[in-house]
């Protein structure tokens, strides 16, 4: 793999997350689907947990979802409104078709009145996978691990 490729892999990789966030934070199911390796495995377990107090604000989030198309946009109940960005990248290609990569990020919840918490506010890291098929980078695992969780 030449250079050029290589760093052409990895933008293609970070649209494919930006992609990912956007999908989640729009609500379209559609579009997250269409990044996410067909034999995904998405592990969401502790995403909503505090480190610091071991709190864990959603339990219902304790997930880990295999397949495309187990991928579902909202959780039974009131929507949730997010805003995730993504901050910097470290992105290994491990061959010409696979990657790893590790994301920072801070993500917001909005949640609805009535519910214990109005908003979280949490920093952590997404430990992800990809596969190149079909000529496109898409996204084979991923794993949250919790910095901080700030609630109100």
């Amino acid at each position: 793999m030449t250079e050029s490729e290589r760093l052409a892999a990895i933008e293609d990789i970070r649209q494919t997350k930006a992609k990912y966030w956007r999908g989640i934070d729009l609500g379209d199911r559609d579009l997250v689907r269409s990044i996410l390796a067909e034999d995904c495995v998405l592990d969401y377990v502790g995403c909503w947990t505090d480190p610091v107090t071991g709190t864990d604000h959603m339990p219902a989030m304790n997930v880990v979802l295999r397949g495309r198309e187990s991928w579902q946009a909202q959780l039974d109940g009131p929507p949730i409104a997010t805003v995730h960005q993504g901050h910097q990248s470290e992105i290994e290609l491990t061959s010409e078709m696979t990657a790893q990569g590790l994301w920072y990020f801070t993500d917001r919840f909005f949640i609805p009145a009535g519910s214990p918490l109005a908003q979280l506010v949490g920093y952590g890291r997404y430990h992800d996978t990809y596969e190149k098929s079909g000529g496109r980078w898409l996204l084979k695992t991923t794993r949250i691990t919790r910095i901080r969780v700030e609630t109100r």
